[in-house]
C-alpha cells in the first residue's frame, strides 16, 4: 500500500510536470522603433490577463541577435530578414504595425512641417556634401523659410537599428551621393555626424543641439514634441508625416505573396505616400526552446492584431489589415510547434 501510495504521488508530479502551463512573463528584445506601442498594448494585457511583457528597447541589431542567440521567445527588427537567413536560423517572421521614420531637426525659427526636404538634400546632408542650412540648394525649394546661417550637425544612430536600415534604404533609393559614399544597413560608416543609442536617444539629442538633423520613428517626434520636415515623395509631392501618409504607402503592398512578409516601403509611389515608411517585424523560433512561453507570446500578439488598432492609431502608427493577420495566423499553425510537432498554440493548448 505504502509503495502504491509512493507510486501515485510520483505519476502525478510527472503529469504536473509535463502537462502545460501558462507563462507569467513574455520576453522580447529588438527595435525601439516600436517600442512606444509594444509598452502600450503590454500594459492593458498585463491589466487585462494578469501576462507582463518584459521587453528591452535595443535596436533590432541586438534583437535579432539576441533571438537567434535564444536568450529571449521573441525578437524585434525593423529590417525584415530574407528567407535564407529565416531559413539557416530556424525563424519565422512576421509584421505586427506599419509607421514612418522621419527627418527631425532644431532650427530657432523655423517651425514643424515649415521645413521642406527631399531625397537628394538629404543624402547630401547626411553624406557630409552639404554642410551648412543657408545653403543655395535648401533655399531652392524653401524660398519663404528663413534659414540661419548655421552650420548642419548631423544625428544618426550608434547602435544597430532598424530604424537605420528604413532610413539609409530610402536614401540609396534617390540619393546618388549616399548609394556612392555609405549604402544600406543597420549600422553603415557614417561619413559625418554624432551618434546616439536609440530612438529616443536621437531625439533628445537634436533637442539640445541647435542646427541639428537626425532621423527617428515618429511616435517619437511626436512624443518628445522635436519638430520635423515634410518631404517631396516620389510622385513630386510635398507631404507631411501622419498616419494616413504611412498607410498610404502600404497600400498596394504584396505581404503574403513577399517570403517571411518581408516587404519594405520606402519611396513608395502615391500622391500621398510617406517616402521613408516601414513595417516592424517579430521573429520566433520555429522550434521554441521553450513551447508554453512561445504559445504565451503569440496569445499576446493575437491580442494585439485583434485589440490593439485604436491604441496604435493614437501613436501615430498604423495597425496591419485583417487580411494579413489571417495569414499570420496560419503560419503560427503551420511553423511554429513543439518538440511533438504540434503548434504550440492551438485550440487545445
Amino acid at each position: 500500500m505504502k509503495q502504491a501510495k509512493i507510486l501515485a504521488v510520483a505519476l502525478a508530479t510527472v503529469v504536473a510536470l509535463t502537462v502545460p502551463t501558462r507563462a507569467t512573463e513574455i520576453s522580447g528584445a529588438g527595435a525601439t522603433f516600436p517600442y512606444p506601442i509594444y509598452a502600450k498594448w503590454a500594459d492593458t494585457y498585463k491589466k487585462e490577463t494578469g501576462i507582463a511583457l518584459n521587453y528591452q528597447s535595443i535596436g533590432s541589431g541586438g534583437g535579432i541577435k539576441q533571438i537567434i542567440a535564444n536568450t529571449v521567445t521573441f525578437g524585434a527588427s525593423d529590417m525584415p530578414l530574407k528567407a535564407d537567413e529565416l531559413e539557416k536560423n530556424g525563424l519565422v517572421q512576421f509584421p505586427t504595425v506599419l509607421g514612418g521614420v522621419i527627418p527631425v531637426f532644431n532650427l530657432e525659427g523655423v517651425a514643424a512641417h515649415e521645413l521642406v526636404l527631399n531625397g537628394d538634400l538629404l543624402g547630401k546632408i547626411f553624406a557630409g556634401e552639404i554642410t551648412r542650412w543657408d545653403d543655395a540648394a535648401i533655399k531652392a525649394i524653401n524660398p519663404t523659410v528663413k534659414l540661419p546661417a548655421q552650420a548642419i550637425a548631423v544625428v544618426h544612430r550608434s547602435d544597430a537599428s532598424g530604424t537605420t536600415f528604413i532610413f539609409t534604404d530610402y536614401l540609396s533609393k534617390v540619393s546618388a551621393s549616399w548609394t556612392l559614399k555609405v549604402g544600406v544597413g543597420t549600422a553603415v560608416q557614417w561619413p559625418v555626424g554624432i551618434g546616439a543609442k536609440g530612438n529616443e536617444g536621437v531625439a533628445n539629442m537634436v533637442m539640445q543641439t541647435r542646427g541639428a538633423i537626425g532621423y527617428v520613428e515618429y511616435a517619437y517626434a511626436k512624443q518628445n514634441n522635436v519638430k520635423g520636415a515634410r518631404l517631396v515623395n516620389k510622385s513630386g509631392k510635398t507631404v507631411a508625416p501622419d498616419a494616413s501618409a504611412f498607410r498610404s504607402a502600404a497600400e498596394n503592398a504584396d505581404w503574403t505573396g513577399t517570403p517571411g512578409f518581408g516587404v519594405i516601403l520606402t519611396d513608395q509611389q502615391g500622391r500621398d505616400a510617406w517616402p521613408i515608411a516601414g513595417a516592424t517585424f517579430i521573429l520566433m523560433h520555429k522550434r521554441p526552446r521553450d513551447p508554453v512561453a512561445a504559445a504565451e507570446t503569440l496569445r499576446f500578439f493575437a491580442w494585439a492584431y485583434a485589440n490593439g488598432a485604436k491604441m496604435a492609431e493614437e501613436l501615430d502608427y498604423v495597425a496591419m489589415p485583417a487580411s494579413v493577420f489571417a495569414a499570420v495566423q496560419e503560419m503560427w499553425a503551420r511553423d511554429i510547434k513543439d518538440s511533438s510537432g504540434k503548434a504550440v498554440l492551438s485550440p487545445s493548448r
